[in-house]
C-alpha cells in the first residue's frame, strides 16, 4: 500500500463496459515523512468515495482487483481507504 493525495477526478463518458460505474481519480503519491508529493501521479478506481484533497491509501498491481468493486476488473490501481490521521514517532 501506498499513501497519496487526491489531486483530481477522470470523467470517461465511453469506456469498456465492465468499467462501467467505477469512479476514477488522479492520484500524487506522497512521502510519509513529509506529506510531499514524491511519485508521478496514478489514475486509480475509487473503492471508497475519495475526494480530491484527502489523504488516502491505494494498491496498485493485482493486489488492485482484490476489492468487492474491483474484482476481475482491469485496473491496475485502486483507492481502498481514506486517512484520518497519520502518526510518525
Amino acid at each position: 500500500m501506498q499513501m497519496a493525495k487526491v489531486i483530481g477526478t477522470v470523467v470517461a463518458s465511453r469506456k469498456e463496459e465492465i468499467l462501467e460505474g467505477l469512479r476514477f481519480l488522479i492520484l500524487e503519491p506522497v512521502d510519509a515523512n513529509t506529506m510531499k508529493g514524491c511519485a508521478a501521479p496514478v489514475v486509480a478506481a475509487d473503492a471508497v468515495g475519495a475526494g480530491v484533497g484527502e489523504l488516502v491509501l491505494f494498491c496498485s498491481g493485482s493486489a488492485a482487483r482484490q476489492t468487492t468493486l474491483t474484482k476481475d476488473r482491469p485496473v491496475d490501481a485502486v483507492c481502498m481507504a481514506i486517512v484520518d490521521q497519520v502518526h510518525i514517532d
